[in-house]
């Protein structure tokens, strides 16, 4: 089996950094849409560097929702970033000092680009896949905010439209694979409506406790039916 180089990385992720770059554009309009700072914004970018979780911290910050709420419901977003890394680590001998920085820039799609390579996966390959696609987020990022710099203040805020998009462009590939992961989404939006709508549970938690208790009756319903 043919080790992948460096250069097979740089060419599988040139897609990535494509499909990467505008949506991190939108991300940094909304950005300045909410007041934050160019600096907070990039940063938020470098460091986090997870496209739906960001979408969704922004929309939480913008509802004026604390940061302990912000945090726990990235994290359960994210978590699933856990298994796709569980999962690569069985096909790779990597440096261990390396694998905190490869792991921080596996996403989804990252993940599948990789996991679909017939060849041996190298810390070079991953690097440049890595590398590239994250080049494309923290700049589109970059480049967002300027421009929304530029942008009549009606049109800033109208902006904000291109969230919910966002998480419609996210959700319904997966409910064209399975229609499940729609009824999951569909009973988590109903049960977080019912939240916030009753006050029962704070706008906050009412996010992350519809998200765990919708997977969690997903995962007890669909259980015996894959």
């Amino acid at each position: 089996m043919r080790k992948l180089t460096f250069i097979d990385g740089f060419r599988a992720t040139i897609p990535l950094f494509i499909g990467y770059f505008p949506v991190a554009v939108t991300f940094g309009l909304l950005a300045v849409s909410v007041n934050m700072s160019f600096i907070h914004t990039v940063s938020f970018s470098i460091f986090v560097f997870a496209g739906a979780s960001q979408f969704v911290a922004l929309n939480m910050l913008k509802a004026g929702i604390g940061t302990g709420e912000i945090v726990f419901t990235v994290f359960l977003l994210n978590f699933r970033h856990f298994l796709m890394s569980a999962s690569l680590s069985s096909r790779t001998k990597f440096n261990r000092f390396l694998i905190p920085i490869i792991a921080f820039g596996i996403t989804d799609e990252s993940f599948a680009v990789s996991s679909m390579e017939k060849g041996e996966l190298s810390e070079r390959y991953m690097l440049a896949l890595n590398l590239i696609s994250y080049s494309g987020w923290v700049l589109g990022t970059a480049a967002g905010f300027v421009a929304g710099d530029f942008l009549p203040f009606i049109l800033q805020n109208s902006i904000s439209i291109c969230l919910y998009a966002m998480f419609v462009a996210i959700l319904m590939p997966e409910v064209k694979q399975s229609l499940k992961a729609g009824v999951v989404a569909l009973f988590a939006g109903l049960l977080n409506t019912a939240f916030v709508y009753t006050g029962i549970i704070g706008s906050g938690w009412s996010i992350i406790v519809a998200i765990i208790v919708a997977a969690c009756a997903g995962m007890i319903i669909f259980r015996d039916r894959e």
